[in-house]
């Protein structure tokens, strides 16, 4: 008996998060854990039929990392963008390159999105505190 197709999402998700590609790995020490200034992202984010390599739900920002395995798979990459815009999402895709040796660049622009979604998560210091 087959399982129900959620359950096949939900171990994907689970096997791609466990699996991650270097590029993913780099990324992902940017975005987990609240330190891209306090925004949330959450790795394998399943929006059926796709599954997002990373997402600021709440904002419906889906960040892509595309590498070898897109080349040729340009017309399928622009239906899954088409879908997601759809949907509500605004979608970035950056290189696996990018990824591993322009961080700080990729880092940058995911927040100059962001800022034009939705205000910063981070509250602003108190009178005469912070910098």
């Amino acid at each position: 008996m087959r399982e129900p197709r959620d359950q096949r999402f939900l171990k994907r998700a689970k096997e791609l998060r466990r699996d991650m590609s270097p590029p993913e790995r780099a990324l992902w020490v940017i975005l987990r854990a609240h330190q891209l200034q306090g925004w949330k992202f959450s790795r394998q984010v399943q929006v059926e039929p796709y599954i997002l390599d990373f997402a600021a739900r709440r904002e419906k920002l889906a960040i892509e990392l595309d590498g070898d395995s897109h080349v040729g798979r340009e017309a399928y990459d622009a239906r899954r963008t088409q879908f997601l815009e759809e949907q509500g999402w605004k979608v970035l895709r950056f290189s696996n390159s990018d990824a591993i040796t322009n961080a700080d660049g990729v880092a940058m622009a995911i927040l100059g999105v962001l800022n034009e979604i939705s205000p910063s998560p981070q509250p602003s210091p108190r009178r005469g505190e912070g910098v």
